[in-house]
């Protein structure tokens, strides 16, 4: 579905930006198909008031989107979803949540410049429109977790199953997440962060 335009998006004030005991900024990158919950896990985890950029969809984008499991959604991200969470006192993330249909996707490449690593959101429901974001992920060579978000009407799999159904490395971690929770949400940040961590060391130790 396509979208029209609403009142500009309010974003976070100028003194939010960075706290001034935060010694290092890392830019992370949260993607995924169509409605799989990122701009909720933005909104969930972010210790700021989130820049969005939802739009009303329109019939428009009827045999275009994929709405299958996400019917009732009314609104779409048509730029980014930004947000901000404080690991410690002196590590910032920046959150850029991406647009999930695959006709805003040309937004990609500027929103991948200089992030860090990447949180790849999966719905059981639609596993398939997984497949491009993570292959994307790769040929950028962007360091990435898995997080299957919780939907009360989606089909549990064992994270394995999972795994070898995306083709997933080894080493890339894959887990469990409800989108909409803080604590949840945050733990999946610091799951990606110990994973870009331990690749550093691997790195600096060949």
């Amino acid at each position: 579905m396509d979208f029209k335009s609403s009142d500009a998006p309010r974003g976070p004030r100028p003194g939010d930006i960075l706290p001034q005991t935060a010694a290092a900024a890392v830019k992370i990158v949260i993607v995924g198909g169509f409605g799989v919950g990122k701009t909720t896990m933005v909104g969930a985890v972010s210790e700021i008031r989130p820049l969005t950029t939802e739009e009303t969809m329109t019939k428009a984008g009827i045999g275009v989107d994929d709405t299958r499991g996400v019917a009732r959604k009314t609104t779409t991200t048509v730029a980014m979803d930004f947000g901000r969470i404080s690991i410690n006192d002196e590590l910032v993330l920046y959150l850029f949540g991406t647009p999930g249909q695959e006709r805003f996707w040309f937004l990609w490449r500027g929103l991948f410049e200089g992030a860090l690593g990447a949180v790849v959101l999966l719905d059981t429901r639609r596993l398939e429109t997984s497949f491009d974001v993570i292959g994307r992920l790769e040929e950028r060579g962007v360091p990435f977790v898995v997080a299957v978000n919780s939907f009360p009407d989606a089909p549990e799999h064992p994270l394995e199953e999972l795994r070898q159904a995306l083709d997933l490395p080894r080493a890339v971690p894959i887990l469990v997440c409800d989108a909409r929770r803080r604590d949840s949400s945050r733990d999946v940040l610091l799951t990606l962060m110990r994973y870009l961590h331990s690749q550093a060391a691997t790195q600096e130790a060949m």
